[in-house]
């Protein structure tokens, strides 16, 4: 179980040459002390594009090292983390959903789902039905994504996400496609699965958040 995740002096490599100025007003890039989220946040990152939002995302979940500062998780470094150790975590601590969404179009929505859910067998086939009830796609359940509207295809990253047991939840920009309504949907499905595991939620917008209740915001 991770309870904290603690950032400090972060920068991405690419920023790094620029001067320090550059990034005064970011409440979380350079930032000289501890930047913690807690178990249970509710935290909103915006920022304009191209300011590293994914980037920082990428980092947390250890997909990306090209990062000068500390990131840390309960105390411990990350970069310190071996591969077997990182498996677990992802199976477990973090679950994550890309910018990009990452499925595979010729699959169907729910074969999908099944592959996240059959990690762990934290959810049931029940389960997964249901959500895609609760975001409107029921229909679609089994249809190729590669066929489905990005909306669509957006609705089924965020289910595939929640597929597995998690203490932070790490979303970037998860309804950037979706009208207000979905959006709507989505937030009431991730923020429900959130509370019955006491789970924190980290998202990233550029503009068009998750309409979810949040504890803080900052920007990059």
């Amino acid at each position: 179980m991770i309870e904290k995740i603690e950032l400090c002096g972060l920068i991405p490599e690419v920023f790094a040459r620029e001067q320090s100025g550059n990034m005064r007003d970011s409440g979380i890039w350079l930032s000289e002390e501890a930047v913690g989220f807690r178990r249970g946040c509710r935290l909103l990152i915006e920022s304009a594009s191209g300011k590293g939002k994914s980037s920082l995302v990428s980092f947390i979940y250890g997909r990306r090292t090209d990062y000068r500062g500390l990131i840390a998780f309960d105390g411990a470094d990350i970069r310190l983390i071996d591969s077997a150790r990182w498996t677990e975590i992802r199976r477990k601590a973090l679950a994550w959903l890309p910018q990009e969404m990452m499925l595979f179009p010729e699959l169907t929505a729910r074969e999908n789902v099944e592959i996240k859910r059959s990690l762990t067998g934290w959810r049931s086939g029940r389960w997964v039905e249901e959500a895609f009830e609760q975001l409107g796609i029921a229909d679609r359940i089994d249809s190729p994504v590669g066929r489905m509207s990005v909306g669509q295809q957006q609705r089924v990253a965020i289910i595939r996400a929640l597929a597995q047991p998690a203490d932070f939840i790490l979303l970037d920009e998860p309804v950037s496609h979706l009208d207000p309504q979905s959006n709507l949907a989505a937030a009431s499905f991730i923020e429900e699965e959130a509370s019955s595991t006491g789970a924190g939620i980290i998202t990233t917008s550029v503009g068009n958040p998750l309409a979810l209740n949040y504890t803080s915001t900052t920007h990059l």
